[in-house]
Order: C-alpha cells, then structure tokens, then sequence
C-alpha cells in the first residue's frame, strides 16, 4: 500500500533547506537589492494544509516495487502549487502517479524577510508496501517499555551538519519519524527490538541502517550521510529586482574548480564577458575599454587597491572565505561610486556555527590555512592567511635566451580575520515586530603584502632594465545591520594604511597613504511596488610621498655636449589630505512587467584648497517579456576623483585637477531556454571625458615660458561593442556537465583634448604629425573569447578545462631606417612608424585541470592538477628594444606552468 504519512516530515524538511543549495536544480544567481543589504532569509516556512495520497501503481504493486520519486515544487507567495517538475524519474508509473497527487496539494505562504515569497524546494513522495498486521488476538499483549534512538547527522567529509533531515524506525506508515534541529539532532521513541532506520535529506544520498534498541536504555548514534550533489547546485529562495543591467554574480563552490584559476574563485571573473586581458604581471582590471584603475576593487564594500597579487596571482581573499562575487561592468546603482569604469565587489561569508570546520592547501605556487568556528551562542569566527614561495620556482621554467632573459621574482602574503556577533533569526521565527528590531554585525581585518622584482638583460644588451616594486594594506572595518520591519540600516566603518615603494635605476619612491571611511546605507519598503534607499559615503586620507629623483630639467636645457646627462638628485617630503564624500538616493518603482530604478548620486571633493562637485543621475529599467525572457537598459554618468598625491603642487602634481567623468549606456537582453540553459547579450557605450592623463598639459607661466604639467584632466576615450554569455548550468544531481561561453566583440580609443604632448614614449606613443585627437588604447582587445567547461567523471574525479583567445594589442611600430645618435645625449634616438598602428600576435591559451577527492568520515582529501597554458603557447607580453632602436625584443608570458596540489578539508 502506498505510504505517504511522513510527507509533512520531508516537506518540512526540503522547506528548512530552502534558504540553503539544494541539488534540485541550479537557477540563476539569487539577487540582491543592494551589495550593503545582507541576503534574504527564510522568516516563515510553507505548511502543508492539505495533501492527496497517490495511487499505488497496481503493475508495480504486483511485482512488489517500492520507489522515491523526487519533485522539484515551485509554491508561489499565495500557497498554491506554481510548478512541479520530476528531479529524478523512476518509472514503472510511480512518477505519473506522484505528480497527480502532488499537484493537488495546498501549503501555508512562505514568508521571506517577512513579507510571503515564492520558494522552490525538493519533495521526496516514498511508495512503500507492507504487509498487513496479523490478526488481532482475543487479549491484546501488554505494549513493551519504549527505547530511545537520539543522534546526530553529520555531511559526510566536512563534519558540517544536516538540519531539517527526516529520520524515521521502519518502512511501516505508522512508524514514528523525527526532524533533525539546526544542530543536526533527532530523538526518536520506539519499541525496543531491530529497527530499520531510514533518513532522508534533501541533497543527500538516503541512509539506511539498523539498531537493535533495548527496552528502558538510550542509544545514542552518529549517521554520516553522503552528499549528492556537485559543486554547482543552488535554490532560488525568492525573487529579488536586479538593480544594474549586468551583474553577474559567482558563488564560491561554482569557481573554485575553473581550469587555470589555481582554486582561486576571484579569478574567475577574467573568464567573464567585459574583461580584456592585461599583462600577466600586472594583475589589472580592465573593464570595457576603460583604462587599469578606472575599476573600482572592494572587499564587503571597502575598497582596496588591488585585487589581485602581482604576476597574475590568485586574488587577496582567501578563497573559502568567498560568499559571492558581485561583477558590475557597467550600469551600477548609485550605491557604488569612486568609479568610471566597472566594480567588483568580492563578500566574505559568516565563519561556522556548527562546529569547528577548516581546511589546508599547499601546492606549488603557495601555502594557506582556512578555520572557522562558533565562540559562543550569536558569536563566530572564521581566519585565513596565505604566504607564496613562486619566486623560487618561477625563475626555473621561464625562458633564459640570450637577449631575451626575463627574471621575475615575485612573493606574497595575506591575511583575514573576522568576528560575527548576534544571532540571526531562525527558520519559522517571526520577523522583527514594529516594537523591536534585530541587530547583526561583525568585525573583520585584512590585508595583503607584494613584492616583486623584474630584471630583463642579456649578452647581447648594453643596459639593463630593473624595476622593484612592494606594496602592502591593511584594512579593519566593522558591520552593523538592524531591521525593524520594512526598514533596514546598514553602517560600515573602516580605516585603512597602504604603502607603495618602487625603485627605477636612481629613481626611489615611497608612498603612505592613511585611510578613514564610514558607509551608512537605508532602506524603506514603502509597498510591493515601491522601495526606497538612500545613504551616504564619505572617505578621508592622509597621503605621503618621500621621493628622491633626478632634478625636472627646463625646456631651455642643453647638457655637456658628449657627455651622458647626469641630473642632481633631489630629495622631497610631501604629504596633503584629501576628503571625498557622497550622498545617494534611489528607488524602485513596479508597474507590471515593467520595473524602473531612477537614482542620483552627489559627489564632493576637497584636497588642500581645491573643491571639486559632480552630480551623478542614473536610469536603469527591465521590462520583464515573458516568463523567460527580460530586457533591460540602463543610461548615467559616473565620477571618480583624482588620487590625492595628485594633488601635489608643481612640479610634482597638479592642485588644479578635477573628478574623472564618464557617461556608461547599455541595452540588453536575457533569456533562459530552459532551467539550466540561460543567455544574455549586452551591448554597450561609454564615453570617458576630462581622465587625468600624464604627462599633462603644457602651460604658459605667469613669469614666462612654458611648463608641463605632470597630470591634467585631458584625457578623452570612448568604448562600444557587445557583450555574449551562453551558459549551461547543472540541472540536478545526476547532471555531470556545465560550462559557458563567454565573447565580447569591443572598440575602445583613448586621447587628448587639447595639444597633443611632443612624444608620449615608445610602445605606447610616438604621436606623429596628423594623428588625431582619438586613437587606440593601449588596451584595446577587439575579440575576447573564452570558453569554459566541467564535467564529473564520477568516483570523486573532475575534469575540466579553459581557452582563451584575444587579439593583439595595439602598438607602435618601430621604423629603423638609419641610427640616429644624439651627441649632446650620447644616446641613441628611435624613429616610430604611424601611432599604434600594428598589433601584437594574437593571444591565445588552453588550461586544464583534474581533480580527485577522497570523502573520510570527517574530512575531504583533494588531490589537483592545474596545467596552465598546456600546449605552450608563446604568447608576447612586452617588447623591449637594443640600444641603437634597431631592433625589438619579444618577451613571452610563462611558458606550460603545471601546479600540483593538494588540499584537505574538514
């Protein structure tokens, strides 16, 4: 006969988890209001009010077939029953039958962040067949003394445990079942003898054993359940309005496995539609035509100076302190600011409240530690730290031509620590009444250290080029999140220390720059249809600069004829202050299928005696087309201030400077094919005006003559192209492939308003007469492609892989025809053909990686290969010349770089 009596057990179970991944399918990224607002959370759980008992397939009653057909069932915010779809058929005509009754049930709404929301969750509907009870003697027998089975439910390989699992004594429909509390117990009463324990979880294979309890006595067990599951699985808890036109979000477990990322999910995002590729030892950001800097990095909305370590390294962030990644090309709310380009925002995660969890990695490249753990009841914490020893390793693979040696010496560190106090609700716990609301925070610190020393020489060289470089942060910010209904505060202090030395032949330079900031972000769901957020953000530095250089020689001077110029060297010690403030508004307004956000942002800057104001409105709309597809557009301007040590009086900097301006448009379309196949195509158009350019303008002075600026606002660009992302997801559990392709067809220029300088240098300038105003940027990529794919090959083996193509860089060709020597110099002079005129060779890479894991009761063994660049290919990263200008050297990125590592996880 079928059983259905432990349905409200499993429901109530699946709906627990539905603020957690479920293997039930992978939608898209759950989004988010606003990267300050904490994430939506499960206030309310669905109840089941009425179910239907299905009807036992008679074919498979008579073979004696049991079954557990898994359903994925969408209940919309008013209870009913939206969508049910099978996970897993079985066949034999139980998932017909499952279906029919299952779509007649009505459940309770499910409230999220207290107001009711749709949810999606796994059901499991069991057939079972017992046989029937015996005849009843004339005097029934004394019932026995009951026995307790109480224990707990641990995820096999990670000790973290299983809340909302159903555990139950037998296959029989009466027999009694228990729910597991958030800390993974049960206690169940039964009849003493054998007992067939049956638990079922959601994500999680189905565990059976048996117990042989005694009358009067407590037995007490451990049951380790076998997720089942990949690394790609997710829920959608409830639907949240997007509040950018692009915003690609990656979740840590969805990264960590991507070829030629060394297990660093944050690289991840150089895989994405937008980004053009930079130099492999440079580790910057390029976003959309824009230029290396014009992209704003931040940590839990703090912003830091670099994101990545020197070299292309793995980002600052410990991996598994990853809760998401928040990529914004383009487009972004008015929260954000500080920016002419994209932003980045990279959220850690709240450390364990279970038990003490933790894992360690060591491979070739460097050596981390990740542990996290609760303190007491509302307080947690969760530390990383990571220390590199690549540069004694690298220096052994890279190429030793003569002519063409290329030594790079690089070395890193960093380090998170961060407290979380104050309990968060619970599933089923009312939200915040009007009376008293909820307070949340944490505390973190974090900072990171790079070095890195370049030296490229040979035989065949008369000079030798050196660079040294060190640069080093440290930030401590707090958190504090209250909620009282629909209001929600969110203030975020911080204070920061950067330093930056580098070294240039007699050129020294060091920088310090002292940081204070606060972030206080509002906001007010008025209605369904309108939400409210508005906030400020102010930033306060301290900046010193302690140089020693060669004198800035006058236009007027002529060195000693013949002889090499050697200029004095001066020694300056200069520090300025500099405050950069905003206020934001905006807000969302719902009018059927169509949603707009309109928003504004108001800028104030004051260095020294200069007072700077720019005012930022936005638009962003998605006009919702069906069910699966959404157009969306968004249009705004976008200011970012000048660094303070800019500031500088003459000859050093410029006090005149101004906010960096940009007007960012796009228009752009989305539509999923299916659940777990999904496209969006962008396209885009930003014009950047008044950068700050150097070598700046050249100017007359009051007492005559002409000077140049060091850095002026002259600096003119523009970028348009299209954006493509094609990308298959995981559907379920037994799904073993997912994968995207990512291309972006893109034209970016850069100039000068104004008189062109005389020679803005080798690679990168050499203006002749009739260039124009817009050219090249250096930057420019026409063709980005990258394709990504993963595929479980079962047993605990992963295989996958990357390509990337991109096409050359501009750059300007060197013309030699004849030497030319200066003999007031006694150097020799280039001749350059048309500004940027040629191309490097394409660029153009495949990366491979395999992993294996070995589950044990309480850790996870992984075993990996990351072969980068598996065919080595030689692609040119920078070009060097001789000293007569005859002839240019290409220097090639790494050549094949296996990494073999291995992590452990517990």
């Amino acid at each position: 006969m079928p059983s259905n009596r432990n349905a409200r057990g499993v429901l109530l179970a699946a709906s627990l988890l539905a603020g957690t991944p479920s293997p039930a399918q992978q939608p898209p990224p759950a989004q988010q209001e606003s990267p300050a607002a904490p994430a939506p959370r499960l206030t309310k759980e669905p109840a089941l009010v009425k179910s239907v008992e299905a009807a036992y397939p008679p074919e498979a009653a008579a073979q004696g077939l049991t079954a557990d057909v898994r359903m994925l069932i969408t209940i919309a915010a008013d209870g009913t029953l939206s969508d049910v779809t099978l996970a897993e058929p079985v066949g034999h005509g139980f998932d017909e039958a499952a279906l029919a009754a299952v779509r007649q049930f009505v459940f309770t709404p499910a409230e999220v962040d207290g107001v009711p929301a749709p949810v999606q969750v796994e059901y499991v509907y069991h057939f079972t067949l017992s046989a029937p009870p015996p005849p009843e003697p004339g005097t029934p027998e004394a019932a026995p003394a009951p026995a307790t089975l109480t224990g707990t439910l641990i995820s096999r390989g990670s000790r973290s445990r299983v809340a909302g699992a159903t555990v139950r004594c037998g296959d029989d429909p009466e027999a009694p079942e228990a729910v597991t509390d958030a800390e993974g117990r049960f206690t169940l009463q039964v009849s003493p003898g054998e007992c067939a324990v049956r638990v079922i979880a959601s994500g999680f294979a189905r565990y059976q054993t048996t117990e042989t309890l005694k009358p009067h006595e407590t037995t007490e067990v451990v049951f380790y359940l076998v997720p089942t599951g990949g690394a790609f699985e997710t829920v959608v808890r409830s639907e949240r309005p997007k509040k950018e036109v692009v915003r690609r979000t990656v979740s840590r477990e969805e990264a960590q496995k991507t070829p030629g990322t060394f297990g660093d999910p944050i690289r991840v995002i150089q895989t994405l539609p937008g980004v053009a590729r930079a130099p492999f030892i440079s580790g910057e950001l390029l976003v959309r035509g824009s230029n290396p800097g014009q992209t704003a990095t931040l940590m839990d909305g703090v912003r830091i100076p670099l994101l990545f370590h020197l070299l292309g390294g793995p980002s600052v962030v410990n991996g598994e302190l990853l809760d998401s990644l928040d990529f914004y090309p383009g487009g972004y709310g008015t929260q954000y600011g500080r920016a002419v380009g994209g932003v980045v925002d990279v959220t850690t995660r709240k450390g364990a409240t279970d038990t003490l969890h933790g894992s360690v990695k060591v491979d070739l490249l460097d050596a981390g530690f990740f542990l996290e753990a609760p303190v007491t009841e509302g307080v947690s914490v969760a530390a990383a730290a990571r220390r590199s020893y690549i540069d004694a390793l690298l220096p052994a693979v890279l190429p030793k031509e003569e002519g063409r040696t290329l030594t790079v010496a690089p070395r890193y560190w960093d380090y998170q620590l961060r407290v979380d106090f104050g309990a968060r609700s619970k599933p089923g716990e009312a939200a915040p009444s009007s009376t008293g609301g909820r307070s949340t925070g944490y505390v973190m610190a974090f900072g990171a250290d790079d070095r890195l020393t370049l030296v490229s020489s040979g035989e065949s060289q008369a000079q030798q080029i050196t660079l040294g470089t060190h640069t080093n942060f440290h930030r401590i910010k707090g958190d504090w999140t209250y909620r009282d209904g629909p209001l929600t505060s969110v203030f975020t202090p911080y204070v920061g220390l950067d330093t930056f030395d580098i070294s240039m032949g007699s050129y020294l330079e060091h920088d310090r720059v002292s940081s204070l900031g606060a972030r206080e972000t509002l906001a007010l769901e008025l209605s369904r249809a309108f939400t409210l957020r508005t906030g400020m953000d102010v930033y306060f530095e301290h900046a010193t600069v302690d140089a020693e250089a060669p004198a800035p020689g006058g236009f007027e001077y002529v060195p000693f004829p013949g002889a090499e110029p050697q200029a004095e060297l001066i020694h300056e010690n200069r520090s300025i202050n500099g405050f950069d403030g905003a206020l934001f508004l905006e807000g969302d307004v719902k009018a059927g299928p169509f949603t707009v956000t309109p928003g504004v942002r108001a800028n104030f800057q004051r260095v020294g005696g200069t007072r700077n104001v720019a005012l930022d409105p936005r638009l962003w709309l998605k006009y919702a087309a069906g069910e699966r597809t959404a157009i969306k557009g968004s249009a705004g301007l976008y200011s970012q201030p000048a660094s303070t040590f800019q500031f500088l009086p003459l000859p050093y900097g410029n006090p005149a400077l101004g906010y960096e301006r940009a007007f960012q448009a796009s228009l752009g379309v989305e539509h999923r094919f299916m659940d777990a196949l999904h496209a969006d195509v962008t396209g885009f158009f930003n014009r950047r005006y008044l950068n700050v350019v150097s070598p700046g303008a050249i100017v007359s002075q009051a007492g005559g003559g002409l000077l140049q600026q060091r850095f002026s606002n002259n600096g003119i660009g523009r970028a348009y192209g299209v954006e493509v992302m094609l990308k298959k997801e995981r559907a379920h559990a037994n799904d073993r492939w997912q994968g995207w392709v990512s291309y972006t067809l893109s034209h970016a220029e850069d100039g000068r308003a104004g008189a062109l300088p005389p020679d803005l240098g080798g690679g990168f300038g050499g203006s002749q007469v009739g260039d124009t105003a817009y050219g090249l940027s250096p930057w420019d990529q026409t063709h980005i492609l990258t394709l990504v794919s993963g595929y479980q090959l079962g047993n605990g083996w992963e295989l996958g892989g990357r390509f990337r193509y991109t096409a050359g860089r501009p750059t300007t060709p060197l013309m030699h025809s004849a030497d030319i020597y200066g003999a007031d110099g006694n150097s020799f002079q280039p001749t350059w053909g048309s500004y940027f005129s040629t191309r490097t060779a394409a660029f153009h890479q495949l990366d491979l990686r395999v992993d294996k894991s070995w589950r044990f009761a309480n850790w996870t063994l992984t075993g990996y290969l990351d072969v980068q660049n598996i065919y080595a290919a030689k692609n040119v990263e920078f070009t060097f010349d001789d000293y007569r200008f005859r002839k240019q050297y290409d220097i090639p990125g790494i050549p094949i770089l296996p990494v073999l590592g291995v992590k452990g996880s517990f």
